[in-house]
């Protein structure tokens, strides 16, 4: 476990070490082709960083803030755009963290009328439901055997989405003490999205959304309006979207297990693009003639992410280990405190899992 801590040291200290040099490149070169061929390689080193690592708990995030959002960055950084590019120039301080944590600075000259930008940021007794429920979770998954398997399905999504929520709650309430803003906020009640799209595009993962947007999306939707009609161009945009959001979740689940990928994930996002560009056609010709009810969309929404979910997003998932890793690796993070010194993960044991 001190290799494993000492590489995820290292790694980040790399990290920040060339976020310097990108941050000094932005003073020297201007924004164009030159400056992508100066970054490149620290896209790359990016990239290969999180094979350093085996625990989820390091490796996960690893590639998270750094190989994927931290490049992306990068990517829009080269030819001025995304939140690393501002006029002023960010300072050193506050480019650092933006690159490599997932977090957005607010700025009160960008999008004023943006009602996600303008929600307050949840307090902790927000956290106070969303804890009760996951201890009732927990409690029904001493009786997984008993339940219906899309209900032990929902179990699993409401795990993930409470310690990715929490995560980046912890991740973006540090990056606020260090830089000093007010930062954008993570997640806007996915369960009350009322369509596919809206759950991905303004209320999952915000910062993912806002990533993919610039460096997929619209340079997408820009070559396809040479060939499609405008009012359709942005189907096979957002098509493309959600398949380089797959590949990269197949990526991110290759680094955690190491295992052959079986482009599953892929399938997933591929089958959400589909029906996003379904539900962009269906307004586009019906509009609002069929107008569900919101708590009816709202329902139809869940079930179709989690049923889709459960067919292949979970199984290669589960095949992770993820529950018992994460046990045993959060007992050997708290067995540090008690012994003084790491421990592996693999002498811990956790039966609940």
């Amino acid at each position: 476990m001190e290799g494993e801590f000492y590489n995820f040291v290292l790694d980040w200290s790399l990290a920040v070490a060339s976020l310097f040099y990108c941050h000094s490149i932005g003073m020297f070169i201007e924004q164009g082709t030159t400056r992508f061929v100066a970054l490149f390689p620290v896209m790359f080193l990016f990239l290969y960083l999180p094979l350093n690592l085996h625990t989820m708990f390091f490796c996960g995030p690893t590639f998270f803030f750094i190989s994927w959002l931290g490049s992306f960055k990068l990517i829009l950084y080269a030819f001025g755009q995304g939140p690393l590019s501002s006029h002023p120039p960010l300072s050193l301080s506050h480019f650092i963290p933006t690159a490599c944590l997932p977090i957005k600075i607010k700025r009160n000259q960008e999008n004023p009328s943006d009602e996600i930008t303008n929600k307050p940021q949840r307090s902790p007794k927000d956290y106070a439901p969303r804890i009760f429920i996951l201890l009732i979770s927990i409690k029904a998954y001493d009786y997984k055997s008993k339940l219906h398997p899309l209900l032990t399905t929902s179990i699993y999504a409401y795990y993930i989405f409470f310690w990715l929520e929490l995560l980046l709650a912890v991740v973006a309430s540090l990056a606020r003490t260090l830089v000093g803003a007010e930062l954008e906020p993570q997640f806007d009640d996915p369960h009350h999205a009322t369509s596919v799209q809206d759950f991905w595009g303004k209320r999952w993962n915000l910062m993912v959304s806002s990533i993919l947007r610039p460096t997929v999306y619209h340079p997408t939707r820009a070559i396809f309006s040479r060939v499609v009609p405008v009012r359709w161009v942005s189907v096979p945009a957002v098509f493309t979207t959600f398949l380089v959001s797959g590949i990269m979740h197949e990526v991110i689940f290759y680094y955690l297990g190491r295992l052959t990928p079986t482009w599953e994930v892929t399938w997933f996002f591929v089958i959400q693009g589909v029906w996003v560009g379904t539900e962009i056609v269906l307004k586009k010709t019906i509009g609002r003639q069929f107008e569900l009810l919101p708590v009816v969309s709202r329902a139809l929404t869940l079930m179709f992410v989690i049923i889709t979910s459960f067919w292949l997003f979970f199984p290669p998932f589960l095949r992770l280990n993820p529950f018992a890793r994460g046990c045993r690796e959060a007992k050997a993070f708290a067995g540090f405190f008690k012994h003084g010194h790491l421990i592996s993960p693999d002498q811990y044991s956790c039966t609940y899992f």
